[in-house]
C-alpha cells in the first residue's frame, strides 16, 4: 500500500483553543471582586474617557483659535490707531506749511496794523493800478495828531484837578460828619450821666420806701406770731383740763361699754377699753380648765389607741420577718438545685466535647483540601 499525507484536521484544535481563551477570560471576570461586585463596563468606561479627552482637546483648539483671532484684532486696533496718528500729524504739517507759505501775516491787508509799520504800505504795485478800494491811508489823515494829543493831556489834567478837589470836598464833609457825631455822642453822654443819677435818685428812693414797708410787715409778723403762741397755749391747757378728766385717765369700765339695743350685749369700745372686770376674767380661767381637762382626756384617748396600733404593728412585723425568712429558705433551695443541675449540665457537655474531639473529629483538614475549591468557573 502507499503512503498518503492526509491534511490534517485542526477544528478540533481550534475549538479547544477557543475555548480554553474563554475559559480564562470568564475565570478573569468571575474571580476578580471589583468586576463582580461593582459590575463595571470597561468598553463604556474607556469610551467615556475617550470623549471627554476628545472634548478638552477640541476645547483647547478653540481657546488658542480665539486667543489667535484677538491677537490678531489688537495688532489690526494698533496699527489703525498708529497710521491714524501719522495721517493727523501729516495733515498739520501740510497745514502749517501752507500758512507760512500762502497766509502770510506781512502779506495781509492789516500788515501796517500788526507789524508796526507807518504810513502806507510796502507794495510794489504802481500807484495808478490800485482802485480805490484798495487804499489804505487817504491824503489829510493824520493832521493834527500833536494838537489832539495836546488836548487830551489838559483833559486828562483837568480830570485829574476836579478829581483832587473832589476827593478833597469828600475828606472834608467825612471831617464835618465825623465831628457832628462826637459831638453828638457827648451830647448822649451827659444825658446818659443824667438820666444815671435820675435812676439813682429812684432807686434810693425805692429802696427807702421797699425798707419802710419790710419793716410794717415785721412788725406785723410779729403781733401774728405772738397771737398765735396765746392760742396755742390756751389750746394746750384746755387738752391737759380735758385728758385729765376724761375717761382715760380715770379708768372707768363703763366707759368703753356702749348699749347697742335690741337685747344684745353691749359692744366694747377698743379705743376706751382697760382691760377685764374680776367676774370676767374668773369666767376666763373657769372655761380655761374645763379646755385643759377635756384635752387631757383626749390625750389620753390618743396614747392607748397608740399602743394598741403599736402592739398590732408589732405583730405584723414579726409575720413579715417569719415569711421572709422562709422565702430566703425557698431561693436558697432553689439555688442549691440549679447550681447541682448546672454542674450535671457542664459535666455532660464537657463528655461530649471529649468526644468529638477525641473520637468523632479526628481527621483534620489539611490546605490542599481548600485549595481544591474555585479552581473552575463551572
Amino acid at each position: 500500500m502507499y503512503k498518503v499525507d492526509l491534511p490534517v484536521d485542526q477544528s478540533t484544535e481550534t475549538a479547544m483553543e477557543r475555548r480554553r481563551s474563554a475559559e480564562t477570560a470568564r475565570k478573569a471576570r468571575i474571580f476578580n471582586t471589583r468586576l463582580r461586585v461593582m459590575g463595571l463596563d470597561l468598553d463604556a468606561l474607556n469610551q467615556q474617557v475617550q470623549e471627554k479627552k476628545h472634548q478638552q482637546n477640541m476645547e483647547m483648539q478653540r481657546d488658542k483659535a480665539f486667543d489667535k483671532l484677538r491677537k490678531y484684532h489688537d495688532e489690526a486696533l494698533l496699527q489703525q490707531d498708529i497710521d491714524e496718528r501719522e495721517k493727523r500729524a501729516a495733515l498739520h504739517s501740510d497745514l502749517t506749511q501752507y500758512w507760512a507759505t500762502q497766509q502770510r501775516v506781512e502779506d495781509s491787508r492789516d500788515a501796517d496794523l500788526k507789524c508796526g509799520l507807518k504810513g502806507a504800505s510796502r507794495i510794489t504795485v504802481p500807484e495808478g493800478e490800485l482802485g480805490p478800494a484798495s487804499m489804505l491811508i487817504f491824503q489829510g489823515e493824520g493832521i493834527g495828531e500833536e494838537q489832539k494829543r495836546r488836548e487830551q493831556m489838559k483833559a486828562r489834567e483837568r480830570d485829574l484837578r476836579a478829581q483832587k478837589e473832589d476827593n478833597k470836598r469828600r475828606h472834608m464833609g467825612d471831617k464835618h460828619r465825623e465831628m457832628l457825631v462826637s459831638k453828638d455822642l457827648v451830647h448822649q453822654d451827659l444825658k446818659g450821666v443824667q438820666l444815671h443819677a435820675l435812676e439813682e435818685d429812684c432807686k434810693k428812693a425805692a429802696r427807702i420806701a421797699l425798707d419802710n414797708y419790710n419793716q410794717a410787715l415785721a412788725t406785723e409778723r410779729a403781733e401774728k406770731l405772738k397771737e398765735q403762741r396765746r392760742r396755742e397755749e390756751r389750746e394746750n391747757l384746755a387738752e391737759i383740763r380735758y385728758t385729765l378728766t376724761s375717761d382715760m385717765m380715770t379708768e372707768r369700765a363703763e366707759a368703753a361699754e356702749r348699749q347697742v339695743g335690741g337685747g344684745r350685749p353691749p359692744r366694747i369700745l377698743i379705743d376706751k377699753w382697760k382691760g377685764m372686770r374680776p367676774e370676767q376674767l374668773s369666767a376666763i380661767h373657769r372655761e380655761r380648765e374645763e379646755q385643759r381637762l377635756e384635752s387631757q382626756r383626749r390625750s389620753d384617748a390618743e396614747k392607748i389607741q397608740d399602743a394598741a396600733w403599736e402592739c398590732q404593728l408589732l405583730k405584723l412585723s414579726r409575720q413579715a420577718e417569719e415569711e421572709e425568712r422562709r422565702a430566703a429558705e425557698l431561693r436558697r433551695e432553689k439555688r442549691l438545685q440549679a447550681d447541682h443541675y448546672n454542674m450535671q449540665l457542664a459535666s455532660e457537655q464537657q463528655t461530649h466535647q471529649e468526644y468529638l474531639n477525641k473520637k468523632l473529629y479526628t481527621n483534620k483538614p489539611t490546605k490542599d483540601y481548600f485549595y481544591q475549591f474555585n479552581t473552575s468557573s463551572r
